[in-house]
């Protein structure tokens, strides 16, 4: 985590996912980028594209000189105003840089229902390769203590969790494993606990103080956000669920619930091929 992507859209609801990027900064040293993305619903009607971009960059810089006191010694915090789709500039901005993450609020100048993110946030998260670390309105943790691994029955799950171990790493922080799975079905749940016990050995090998406890029930998000308010969890770390989704913009269905009730942030990883040494695959059976 070097860069930090920051989407903006002015409102207090997108400002936490500014005071988020702050705290991680701290932690990590990675600068901050602030994003607007002027689009066709602007938030300055009535006038000429040059006198938009002017009020954005003027905006932008007044949040800048006051937080850029708040990151530490040397770590740059800057912002930039583009055009175009928002999903799309967000993402290939954050795509302009190795090693970023983007932090996202899921809540924003539109305002949404309780089962439904915004749809750029959504589509931000399902558009990129990179991590994107989503935060619903509320107060936003000072440092992450302990976060949740939830361990599911599909060959993508424990595509999160080096990237996970990472951030446990950097805070410090204890990881809750829970093997979960909707069904009470033996083979499939010594499938999850199998796959939960080599996330455990391989964050114990890296350092990584674990617990772990197994899950049972009809609906598995509404398990993860229990067991994250019952735990005090700080982050929950979760797949986009892509493979399962109808289309590239629509989340899985577990996945889009846990991001409208998560009480803390959410880290949001893109299914893709990796395998680690050590021995341990990030996708397929074991």
């Amino acid at each position: 985590m070097k860069h930090i992507i920051v989407p903006l859209d002015f409102s207090d609801e997108s400002m936490n996912g500014l005071e988020l990027a702050v705290m991680l900064s701290s932690k990590t040293k990675a600068s901050v980028q602030l994003v607007y993305v002027l689009t066709k619903s602007t938030d300055f009607p009535h006038i000429s594209k040059e006198e938009e971009q002017r009020l954005a960059k003027s905006k932008l810089g007044e949040i800048v000189a006051k937080y850029e006191h708040k990151l530490p010694s040397g770590v740059e915090l800057s912002s930039i105003v583009k055009r175009g789709k928002v999903y799309d500039e967000v993402v290939e901005q954050a795509e302009a840089f190795e090693d970023s993450v983007i932090v996202v609020s899921t809540h924003g100048a539109s305002g949404f229902e309780e089962l439904f993110i915004g749809s750029n946030a959504l589509r931000i998260i399902t558009a990129s390769e990179t991590p994107v670390i989503a935060i619903r309105h509320g107060i936003v943790p000072k440092t992450f203590r302990r976060i949740l691994l939830p361990v599911d029955y599909t060959q993508d799950t424990r595509q999160k969790v080096p990237y996970t171990a990472e951030i446990a790493r950097v805070f410090g922080a204890k990881v809750h494993i829970i093997a979960v799975t909707g069904v009470r079905d033996q083979e499939l749940l010594q499938r999850v606990k199998s796959w939960a016990s080599q996330v455990e050995e391989y964050l114990n090998d890296s350092g990584i103080d674990t617990e772990l406890s197994t899950h049972t029930g009809e609906n598995i998000s509404d398990m993860v956000v229990e067991y994250a308010k019952s735990n005090k969890i700080d982050l929950i770390s979760m797949m986009t669920d892509q493979g399962s989704a109808i289309s590239n913009f629509i989340l899985g269905n577990n996945a889009q619930q846990m991001l409208a009730k998560a009480p803390v942030p959410v880290l949001c990883i893109t299914p893709k091929e990796i395998h680690l040494r050590r021995g341990f695959a990030t996708s397929g059976g074991g």
